[in-house]
């Protein structure tokens, strides 16, 4: 397994900096959201699994061919007390490295969920307080605030979508049909997993710029996602203004303030890995621009060229890992 391990090191390193940088600057993705979205996930996951990997094969190296027969051989020597003279300091030191960078994404990740679940309830708790029932949506409620706001709350059964007072009188009702489908749509398509899957990626490795550039990323084309969907049954120049009018308040959403001095924050973590619907400046310009500027839809065999790379970014630490004796 000596080339293995060395393989799936360089594969991390380029799968952790130019990969994503490279794809964080390129103009094809608004094209094709859906299609970038699973490549993000591809590098994300296949770039993990590479960087752990390198570690356990190259600590494992002297006691088997592949990841499966070293594991063996390591449960043997941590049950069994089999001699572990073969492993040397290094091999011991790139094992206990691997352990920790796994428990330390697996607790991250975790963390995180609780966190979002915890921000999650603590909202529901001040809308039960300050919002009322639509009238005229069904699974949404208004907020009294002079600002523009909307978003969504995920919670399964208990999901709702949260308007302003403020932003229902300044939509026209085609507008606001359009913002309730936007924000139903990131509900449908379970946005918010992908959210906190990529905020505990960057929560876990904050040194590392490319986690930022992917949940930025990430955020800017789960919006693009759910304008697809609003643009099903809504014209352009109605989701434009729609999207204008909630940006414009967005300044001044961070914080409802009614009488009785309760806050309800949308930003930070609680924005954006479990409230979606909060939007950078950046994001909005993003999806203007693809909504003034409308290009072609990616061609079939592009996007099937993309797939097929998603599918080799996972396929290729796998092997690498698993098949006996590869690369020697």
């Amino acid at each position: 397994m000596f080339w293995t391990s060395y393989l799936l090191a360089v594969l991390a390193i380029v799968l952790a900096w130019p990969v994503p940088i490279f794809l964080s600057r390129a103009q094809w993705p608004a094209r094709s959201p859906f299609t970038a979205m699973l490549l993000w996930q591809a590098i994300a996951l296949a770039g993990g699994l590479s960087m752990i990997g390198a570690m356990l094969v190259y600590g494992l190296e002297p006691v088997g061919d592949n990841l499966i027969a070293g594991l063996r051989a390591l449960a043997g020597m941590v049950l069994f007390n089999a001699p572990t003279t073969a492993l040397g300091f290094w091999h011991l030191f790139a094992l206990s490295a691997a352990a920790l960078l796994t428990a330390h994404l697996v607790f991250t990740l975790l963390l995180t969920y609780y966190k979002i679940e915890r921000q999650r309830r603590r909202h529901r708790e001040l809308l039960a307080l300050l919002a009322s029932p639509s009238e005229g949506a069904a699974g949404t409620v208004v907020i009294s605030h002079d600002s523009p706001v909307a978003y969504c709350l995920p919670g399964g059964a208990r999901s709702v979508t949260v308007l302003s007072d403020g932003l229902m009188a300044a939509l026209e009702p085609d507008e606001l049909r359009a913002v309730l489908i936007h924000e139903n749509a990131h509900l449908n398509q379970r946005h918010h997993l992908l959210l906190w899957a990529f905020a505990a990626w960057r929560q876990a490795l904050p040194w590392l710029p490319t986690t930022r550039l992917a949940q930025e990323s990430v955020n800017s084309l789960i919006e693009m996602l759910a304008d697809d969907v609003a643009l099903k049954t809504e014209s352009r120049g109605t989701l434009i203004k729609a999207i204008a009018i909630v940006a414009s308040g967005s300044a001044g959403a961070g914080a409802f303030r009614p009488a009785a001095q309760a806050s309800l924050a949308l930003d930070g973590l609680e924005a954006a890995a479990g409230v979606t619907g909060s939007d950078s400046a950046r994001t909005t310009a993003s999806r203007v621009s693809r909504l003034l500027s409308p290009l072609p839809q990616l061609s079939a065999a592009v996007r099937g060229a993309v797939l097929a790379g998603c599918i080799m970014l996972l396929a290729l630490p796998t092997a690498l890992l698993i098949v006996p004796g590869l690369l020697g």
